[in-house]
């Protein structure tokens, strides 16, 4: 008998997936736990086994697909069987999930309505909500979009490739605003790089992110030569533990001592109140080099010490840049941090990760002359070891103060260290 492929639970909050890749076509012999197709959520891509040895009998769901825990991907059997017949998977546009309110779990923003069925295209009686929503951000008449899911239902991809592909521009009237001006297609000299799974989830974050928050950015300065004498005098010790102490932990360490004193940062913002949680879960920016950047998640941050810190640090990072995290290890973040200056980058304004309140950028470390104040020899200019510190904040949950309050604590954190 043929036995079904399905979508496995991926994680614990983890309701859907992207298919991204079929690892094996229709009649290609396969073993038992040999990876037939990548799916992705949250960035994070993972393999889906067969579950017997035998052959691929059908491939259901297609790539760029967004399915359900448990939907029907393919079927696998033996040679000479035939799949089911009319079996087909069922995909769904990824949407809005409310999850359980938890301390750690904000409540999300209400999603679009459905359009009603009167409005949808003659061949679709439900446009989903982030197709709706697609549709109404890029002024899309649905009507004219042709839908290849279920019942020729309009999915997500089915708009994204309609934005995509050039049209022939209505005649402009004199009511009608200019459009913007559409991209130029390749030429001879030009290469189109096709966006990947990873790049849209990216854009789309960023750009909802940019629409959700008003963002307000603040700007300190650290002097960091405790924390650099502090890493010099630990780092033989940590590695003899088979930790690499890098300044990511203190600066981590120095969060958490923020968000302890300063509990409004470490905030969602719901349409019902602000969302205090109790828990202490960091984000860590990791760059992927050209494939993009992931934001792994160090869960209970405030509980660990810096040597815990560190130990998380390595594993996360190490596992991001070979694809080896878990869904569950890249959500439930309540405050992020992204080191950019291990690039050069003096100081930025980064984009908050929603639904969080605040993101701590970290620029270039650098010696530097500063005044400093000495009560025996008064104010002098010494070379100190400095670093610019930026807190990019939801201005609808915190004001000036607080966030100033905050970026201060973690400089004083680091300059008093040890």
């Amino acid at each position: 008998m043929p036995t079904p492929i399905t979508m496995p639970q991926l994680g614990e909050a983890v309701t859907e997936a992207t298919v991204t890749k079929w690892l094996k076509a229709p009649g290609e012999a396969v073993q038992e736990y040999d990876a037939l197709l990548e799916v992705n959520t949250d960035k994070v891509d993972s393999e889906i086994p067969s579950p017997i040895s035998g052959v691929l009998l059908a491939a259901l769901a297609k790539e760029g697909d967004v399915v359900k825990i448990g939907a029907l991907l393919g079927w696998v059997g033996q040679p000479g069987e035939t799949a089911p017949g009319g079996a087909q998977p069922v995909a769904q546009e990824a949407r809005e999930v409310s999850p359980a309110r938890t301390e750690a779990t904000p409540a999300p923003a209400a999603a679009p309505a459905p359009v009603p069925a009167q409005q949808a295209s003659p061949a679709s009686r439900f446009i989903s909500p982030v197709v709706a929503r697609l549709a109404a951000e890029h002024h899309i008449d649905l009507a004219q979009v042709t839908g290849t899911g279920l019942g020729e239902r309009i999915t997500k991809n089915d708009v994204l490739k309609f934005i995509e592909e050039p049209r022939q521009a209505p005649a402009k009237t004199a009511a009608a605003p200019a459009a913007a001006a559409p991209a130029p297609l390749p030429t001879g000299e030009d290469t189109l790089a096709p966006h990947t799974s990873m790049r849209r989830a990216i854009a789309e974050h960023m750009v909802m992110s940019k629409r959700t928050s008003p963002h307000v950015t603040t700007v300190m300065e650290a002097d960091l030569t405790r924390i650099l004498a502090h890493r010099a005098a630990h780092k033989e010790s940590f590695a003899r533990d088979g930790v690499n102490l890098t300044y990511t932990a203190y600066f981590i360490a120095a969060a958490v001592a923020g968000l302890k004193a300063y509990p409004l940062v470490n905030a969602s913002w719901t349409d019902e109140g602000i969302l205090i949680h109790r828990q202490i879960n960091i984000g860590m920016a990791t760059s992927l080099g050209d494939e993009g950047l992931i934001v792994p998640v160090i869960k209970h941050a405030d509980t660990l010490s810096l040597l815990g810190l560190a130990r998380s640090i390595n594993d996360l990072s190490s596992r991001a840049r070979l694809h080896k995290l878990q869904p569950d290890e890249v959500r439930g973040g309540t405050f992020s941090i992204t080191n950019h200056g291990i690039s050069g980058s003096l100081f930025a304004a980064p984009i908050i990760s929603q639904p969080q309140c605040g993101i701590l950028g970290v620029g270039a470390i650098q010696k530097r002359p500063v005044v400093i104040s000495d009560p025996a020899l008064g104010d002098a200019i010494a070379i100190r070891t400095m670093a610019y510190l930026t807190l990019t904040f939801d201005h609808r949950i915190l004001d000036g103060a607080i966030a100033d309050h905050f970026l201060a604590k973690v400089v004083e954190y680091l300059q008093n260290y040890g």
